[in-house]
């Protein structure tokens, strides 16, 4: 059995700058971030290398992510590497409170982080983590990166490099560097093949279903899905949701992708023509107002909204209460019901995160391979940050192939060697019919 390293009392005093709803829930956070280190073996096996290397020494890394069991690893992973780290959540729904309560007071790393946090305290906590003047960012949603750039000018030169985990920040900072507004470079974790590939595509797959079905205790078999969305989570997701039973229609803007869909067996809708089919809806753009005014109209009673993009602008919420006028209810944990004027609409986690906010977001040993990215990238900007442009950049592809390889070294999986004649043959232009 795995064992969390036993804290540095001398790293305590590190973490006197912290905000979280309560220390005391510290010692069942550190069961749960033990529980999902042992789904970790990537990243512990990085953890092991950079306690002894010590790469990261002299950083300070301001990190805006998921307060979740797996980042506090990634937080260890980091802190181990000789790196000095503040966090804050990147999502007011995200926060795990006894895990923000075991960073401070189990690993002395200063947490700025409360579960269901107003807007103005949101952006106080990041503010707080900008106080500690990081010469890295790590963000999931690029909020930090534009709070850097928008109210901190100053700080951004202090700044070596950035990481991004998600899309939706991969897409703000892309809109950035096209206007020249982009002040350091930054990976964009998201893209690697082990990030997008498995987390985006197993992991909310898994941890959105999961989280409707906490929340709902709907049963998903003969139900009418539409996905708005059809990239790596919106596939992901409609795996799932077509697996348990449900028939699923995909929403899409781009050809592409809805060509894919159709292929893979779906129906393809235009959102209107999806309103009043569907019986749950849940979104995966990136973009906003998928659903509006006009879709909920059209809408079934009792119908059921979520969202699994990254920000809660996917749906069309200010026109949602604005129909309901105030007559909304809590009828479930995680779920509001809007009356439209004798209909019903549910929506789940205040159309957030659905598999954070009404879940525990991702498995574990899916982030293994996302925050092994991190980690990586953290030690790549180190040692070459001097030397990139002030644009967006994917990871590696050495570091993508490594973090492929120690998973399949954990699964106790051997690749297929090439002979001499295959290599030769493959190298070679030679060779024809």
């Amino acid at each position: 059995m795995t064992t969390t390293d036993s804290p540095d009392p001398g790293r305590r005093s590190a973490a006197a700058g912290h905000d979280v709803a309560d220390l005391e829930l510290a010692a069942g956070g550190l069961r749960r971030i033990e529980w999902a280190e042992r789904e970790m073996p990537v990243l512990r096996s990085i953890r092991e290398r950079f306690a002894d290397e010590r790469p990261l020494a002299g950083l300070r890394i301001g990190a805006c992510l998921h307060v979740t069991t797996e980042t506090a690893n990634l937080m260890r992973t980091l802190q181990a590497g000789g790196a000095e780290v503040a966090l804050a959540a990147s999502n007011p729904l995200s926060t795990q409170d006894d895990v923000a309560a075991a960073l401070v007071a189990e690993f002395g790393i200063p947490v700025h982080a409360r579960r269901g946090e107003d807007r103005d305290t949101y952006y106080r906590h990041l503010s707080s983590v900008a106080d500690t003047h990081p010469t890295l960012t790590m963000d999931d949603g690029c909020d930090l990166v534009s709070l850097l750039h928008q109210e901190r000018p100053a700080q951004v030169a202090e700044v070596v490099a950035g990481t991004e985990e998600t899309t939706t920040g991969v897409i703000r900072l892309r809109a950035m560097a096209a206007d020249g507004a982009l002040g350091y470079p930054v990976i964009a974790v998201n893209e690697a093949q082990t990030k997008h590939l498995f987390d985006n595509r197993y992991g909310t797959g898994q941890s959105t279903l999961d989280g409707i079905l906490r929340a709902t205790n709907l049963l998903i078999a003969g139900r009418n899905v539409v996905i708005a969305g059809y990239g790596w989570v919106g596939r992901g997701i409609a795996a799932r949701m077509a697996g348990h039973g449900g028939h699923v229609a995909i929403v899409e803007i781009d050809p592409i992708r809805a060509l894919e869909a159709l292929m893979d067996g779906y129906q393809v809708m235009t959102a209107a023509a999806a309103a009043p089919w569907g019986d749950l809806f849940i979104t995966a753009t990136g973009n906003i107002n998928v659903f509006r005014r006009e879709h909920f109209e059209a809408m079934k009673d009792g119908a059921i909204m979520a969202n699994s993009g990254h920000f809660d602008a996917e749906l069309d919420l200010v026109a949602l209460r604005e129909m309901a006028e105030g007559d909304v209810r809590e009828v479930r944990d995680n779920v509001q019901q809007f009356d439209l004027g004798g209909k019903r609409v549910n929506l789940v986690a205040e159309g957030r995160l659905v598999n954070l906010g009404a879940a525990e977001g991702h498995p574990a040993a899916v982030m293994d391979m996302s925050f092994a990215n991190q980690a990586l990238a953290a030690e790549y900007v180190v040692k070459h940050g001097s030397g990139l442009e002030k644009q967006v950049y994917g990871v590696p592809e050495a570091i993508d192939a490594e973090v492929a390889r120690l998973k399949l070294a954990a699964f106790g999986i051997t690749l297929e060697p090439m002979t001499p004649e295959q290599a030769a043959y493959v190298a070679s232009w030679k060779h024809g019919t």
